[in-house]
């Protein structure tokens, strides 16, 4: 299957949300369990790296980027967020989303990236790691989803092109 990463554009948004949903409806991609407003979905997430991979016009996965903080030491610090659509799980489209996000996420100025992944969710920890994320963490009972307290893997994966000097800068938004 051939597909393209690329910039999202504004008229992809219906079909993220549509892909976020089909994630929540899995029951392991996050604590949500209905998909927000567009707007507020897109106030989510930063806004560069924002990718989506497509294949036939269609969009069919997307990579972003949250702030986990607002404080300026944690600027170069961010949330990875992947989804792709079920049809298309193990043809390499979360690979190469991922890949691509790393990557934009160095440009950028980011050091870390940080995953919070359910632990049944085990292609996306594998995912994580094939892009060097490692477990640093487990939090236990952190949230409940639809009544339940779940646990969560922490992930995190450091730059090693990003933040290896002395620098003291904090990164621009």
């Amino acid at each position: 299957m051939a597909y393209t990463i690329r910039a999202l554009i504004a008229s992809d948004w219906p079909a993220i949300k549509e892909i976020y949903q089909l994630g929540i409806d899995t029951g392991d991609a996050t604590y949500e369990t209905q998909a927000p407003e567009t707007e507020v979905l897109k106030s989510k997430f930063l806004a560069d790296p924002q990718l989506v991979a497509e294949n036939n016009g269609q969009v069919i996965g997307w990579a972003m980027l949250s702030a986990v903080s607002s404080r300026c030491v944690y600027g170069g610090v961010a949330e990875t967020s992947i989804y792709v659509n079920p049809e298309h799980h193990g043809l390499g489209v979360g690979r190469a989303l991922l890949s691509a996000l790393v990557l934009m996420s160095e440009k950028l100025g980011f050091w870390t990236l940080q995953a919070q992944i359910f632990p049944e969710n085990k292609p996306s920890i594998a995912l994580h790691k094939q892009q060097g994320f490692r477990e640093v963490g487990y939090r236990e009972r952190l949230g409940k989803r639809n009544g339940i307290w779940r646990d969560v893997l922490f992930l995190e994966r450091r730059s090693a092109v990003v933040g290896s000097s002395d620098s003291d800068q904090c990164l621009k938004s």
